[in-house]
């Protein structure tokens, strides 16, 4: 919840990234909130009553908007799906504008990662920028399952980051009123 927030404000790849190891550790406890409380909230050290109250109705809040959204089982939550979305919004309207070629530039760098990856996915396709967000989190399963990644792999997953990094500082500065886009 307070990692959450904070990364929302510094850095939205970070956070929806977050968000969706939430959204699986959230489905890995059965959508129980007595076991995330016993198993997550519980075990951090040092929270304050008030804070555990607030971590503990955070988990709830979600839990209750997983099975309202129909993501219980897989998926992701609107407010997620919403995040997704700005970005979506926000590259299509950096790549326009020839004031940020530079950024254009970059994009066109990943298009064939891209295009690879959807080409994969069969009817299981989604957006380019959901697209490599998918990437990314799949590459980070298999890092925390201590599964071998290939080195054509992680030099893809090193173009993506760098990529998604940008958009990132573009989407705080965007969020700032910092940019002016035609």
């Amino acid at each position: 919840m307070i990692t959450a927030s904070q990364k929302k404000k510094e850095n939205i790849a970070e956070y929806l990234l977050y968000m969706w190891q939430i959204e699986d550790l959230i489905r890995a406890f059965g959508l129980d909130i007595d076991r995330i409380r016993e198993n997550i909230v519980d075990r951090h050290a040092g929270l304050s009553d008030e804070d555990r109250l607030a971590m503990t109705e955070w988990y709830e809040s979600l839990i209750d908007m997983m099975r309202r959204e129909g993501v219980a089982e897989k998926g992701h939550l609107q407010l997620n799906k919403n995040v997704i979305i700005a970005l979506d919004d926000l590259n299509a309207r950096l790549v326009k504008d020839p004031r940020y070629a530079k950024y254009a530039a970059e994009y066109y760098k990943v298009l064939p990662i891209i295009v690879d990856l959807r080409s994969k996915a069969g009817e299981n396709k989604s957006g380019e920028i959901e697209t490599l967000f998918n990437f990314l989190y799949g590459v980070l399963l298999l890092r925390m399952q201590g599964k071998e990644i290939s080195k054509e792999t992680l030099a893809a997953m090193e173009e993506v980051s760098h990529f998604l990094g940008t958009l990132a500082a573009y989407y705080k500065k965007d969020y700032n009123n910092e940019l002016e886009l035609q």
